[in-house]
């Protein structure tokens, strides 16, 4: 595939969000419109929005990947997804909109006290950049390689280019733009996977069915049942609850997508069927894993030093020029739906969290909104550079490694909010925050040797929130 098809396909796939945009935005943009969208967006466009930015570059490139060094151990976290979008919909939902809140964090503030509220918002902020970094720094790679690199363009050049091209198009609307392109990029990354899946299929001549072509591969087992593996069923059934809990249920990011809802009935709704949706749509992209290492072995393909360049070896190298359009459609619609809403939470969230704006509607809380816009995509920008030099593992990996740490104390916090009466020592919360993934850190570095040669996975979220929570136990004051 030559990089200028591939540029003319990322330029229509450019104009086409612009479009949107202007759409969306052709009315007056005010900050309120900006941050929730002024509460009107429909359930199911929502719903179908949302797997799309839950999934991103990372569930795209990183699982099918993935599949050749943990099989299919992915869907145990994801079945355990379920119970964590249950306890979503049932729990936090309902407090979210009672309250009216338009950054989530909002209602730390209002339980336990102001220290505690931003030190929720800023450990958001780090969570979430380090995110939007490592899923960007995947897709970036993969345009690197087909576009980029022929024209002996830095990579540093095209992470800027990407970056400015979702700011054009996002910096007026907000999330309400934000809703509209993230269902029509779900739908390219569905695509880009059943067209891939149908061709492998094709290229195996004497298998009758999917099945039959699964049942050669000798990476499908989905359980584990190894009490000391790091991939035990219930390790990553908890583990896969709990990260639904912090990544979406905790995200300023995910949260501010439901809130656009009409109400709570249609914020529920849209959070059944995107985790229903959820479970069929990641076991494609498992099934696509397995396939890939079965085309590899069969056309005798040597295998990637990194399992995430996989999927984009196949695709632009080996597979027919039109599968190779629609995967790089699906991969530039993964690297815009991971980063578009991301930029916009993250300026929500510093905007209404940290600055505390107030009067949304000034002409001066406008320009601020603005330049903190900027703001945030230049601090992706700097973290993906860095991110480049120092990473050797899978992204979907080091994702939910990144998680575990950064997501914990605001797990714990919110536990602690909503399953006591007490308050807080509010000035002492940060150190508790800080505190917390250090200790959790020491746990899976320095335990295992105690524990039986018990190697800690995904769960250590949990540790990290239990241990916050233990830290505001002890700094807690009765409730007068």
């Amino acid at each position: 595939m030559s990089p200028s098809l591939v540029l003319g396909i990322i330029g229509g796939y450019f104009l086409l969000l612009l479009l949107i945009s202007h759409f969306t935005s052709s009315q007056q943009i005010t900050n309120k419109t900006f941050f929730t969208a002024n509460r009107s967006s429909p359930w199911y466009v929502v719903a179908f929005g949302m797997i799309g930015a839950s999934l991103s570059g990372v569930t795209f490139i990183s699982v099918p990947g993935e599949v050749g060094n943990t099989d299919f151990s992915y869907f145990q976290i994801v079945i355990g997804y379920l119970l964590g979008y249950f306890v979503i919909a049932k729990v936090l939902l309902p407090l979210y909109y009672k309250q009216n809140l338009i950054s989530i964090y909002g209602y730390l503030g209002e339980r336990l006290g102001i220290k505690s509220y931003k030190t929720g918002a800023w450990f958001f902020l780090l969570s979430r950049v380090i995110g939007t970094a490592f899923r960007l720094f995947l897709v970036a790679t993969v345009l690197q390689i087909a576009i980029f690199d022929a024209w002996n363009i830095p990579f540093e050049v095209s992470v800027l280019i990407t970056l400015v091209l979702i700011y054009l198009y996002s910096y007026k609307g907000g999330i309400k733009t934000i809703v509209y392109t993230d269902t029509l990029q779900t739908f390219f990354m569905l695509a880009a996977v059943i067209v891939a899946i149908f061709f492998i299929i094709r290229e195996f001549p004497n298998t009758d069915s999917l099945t039959t072509l699964l049942n050669k591969s000798t990476q499908t087992q989905i359980f584990f049942w190894d009490v000391k593996s790091p991939l035990f069923f219930w390790k990553q059934f908890f583990a896969g609850a709990f990260i639904a809990i912090v990544m979406t249920g905790l995200d300023q990011d995910m949260m501010q997508k439901n809130l656009t809802c009409r109400n709570l009935q249609e914020s529920q709704k849209n959070m059944l069927w995107f985790s229903i949706s959820l479970l069929f749509v990641n076991m494609l992209f498992l099934i696509l894993g397995a396939l890939l290492y079965l085309y590899t072995s069969e056309m005798s393909i040597d295998l990637p030093e990194r399992t995430d360049e996989l999927f984009p070896m196949l695709a632009i190298e080996h597979f027919p020029i039109a599968v190779g359009v629609v995967f790089m459609l699906g991969i530039v619609a993964a690297a815009y739906s991971s980063a578009d809403s991301a930029l916009t939470a993250l300026t929500t969230s510093f905007c209404v969290d940290i600055l505390q704006m107030k009067d949304h509607e000034s002409q001066s809380a406008v320009r601020i909104r603005k330049w903190v816009h900027i703001g945030t995509a230049a601090v992706v920008f700097l973290v993906i550079v860095a991110f480049r030099q120092i990473n050797d593992a899978s992204v979907i990996s080091s994702v939910f490694t990144a998680a575990g740490y950064t997501y914990g104390p605001i797990l714990g916090m919110f536990a602690f909010g909503l399953f006591t009466s007490f308050r807080v020592w509010d000035e002492g919360v940060p150190y508790i925050a800080i505190l917390s993934p250090i200790l959790t850190y020491l746990l899976g570095a320095f335990a295992p040797p105690y524990l039986g040669g018990y190697q800690f996975g995904f769960e250590l979220i949990i540790f990290n929130g239990l241990f916050t929570f233990i830290g505001l136990m002890l700094i807690r004051r009765k409730n007068n």
